[in-house]
């Protein structure tokens, strides 16, 4: 019989060609993949006998053992990939009825009384404001609720310098950002906002009781879709420059 060559060789012996019992064990334990990349060295073996002693498994139970794991670690992928898609399914619907909900508005103040007031719950969040950075000759302060104005340089202090957003989970907002909603917060996502290349820059900010529903190497694209909305309409009711 040919013997069957694959990318894993035994390690070598200068001094004799038997290796011991503690060298077969330890390869195979470095090597798991070992006999199922030489499946027909398995029949050539010899399965210990339950009737051999007290101390000797059976090689039925053995296989048993691992392939029940095997099924546990297959369902618990099955199930986690399931939840992924619900949460996707779930957050694309939340994407989409706040898009609707925009884009009803009727003027611009309306506008920010739905993003301020209305998106929250659309959205399964606990706060969500609306900030923009102070201009060099505007008001510190905002004329509408839920709306914070920033000091100057803060988008950039918060995001990285250009960053479009972050996502992280904390013990508390910001006030400044969250108002009286920061206490609130243990997880958040805040999306850079920039209506016009001649405005300052602005942040929407969602903040969630929940520490996992927002989380550094999630994925943003749907938020900076929202993002992108907001601005086009902004300047639509402000008429702005692109």
């Amino acid at each position: 019989m040919t013997s069957r060559r694959t990318s894993t060789e035994w390690p070598r012996r200068e001094s004799s060609n038997v290796l011991e019992v503690d060298e077969v064990r330890d390869y195979l334990l470095e090597h798991p993949k070992f006999l199922t990349e030489n499946a027909d060295l398995v029949a050539l073996l010899q399965p210990p006998s339950r009737h051999n002693g007290e101390n000797i498994l059976d090689m039925g139970q053995i296989v048993a053992r691992y392939l029940g794991e095997e099924v546990k670690r297959l369902k618990q992928q099955h199930e986690d990939l399931l939840a992924v898609g619900r949460a996707n399914q779930a957050a694309q619907k939340q994407v989409h009825d706040a898009s609707l909900a925009v884009m009803a508005a009727r003027n611009f103040e309306h506008l920010i009384h739905i993003i301020t007031r209305d998106l929250a719950q659309v959205m399964d969040l606990d706060t969500l404001t609306l900030c923009v950075e102070a201009a060099d000759d505007g008001p510190t302060k905002a004329p509408m609720s839920w709306v914070y104005v920033l000091p100057s340089g803060r988008v950039d202090a918060m995001l990285g310098p250009g960053a479009p957003a972050l996502l992280e989970a904390v013990f508390g907002g910001d006030p400044l950002v969250f108002g009286p909603g920061a206490n609130l917060v243990r997880s958040q996502a805040l999306i850079r906002l920039a209506p016009s290349k001649g405005s300052p820059p602005g942040l929407l900010a969602l903040g969630s009781r929940d520490a996992d529903k927002f989380h550094a190497g999630q994925g943003t694209e749907l938020l900076q879709y929202l993002c992108r909305l907001l601005e086009r309409l902004i300047r639509t009711w402000l008429d702005l420059p692109g």
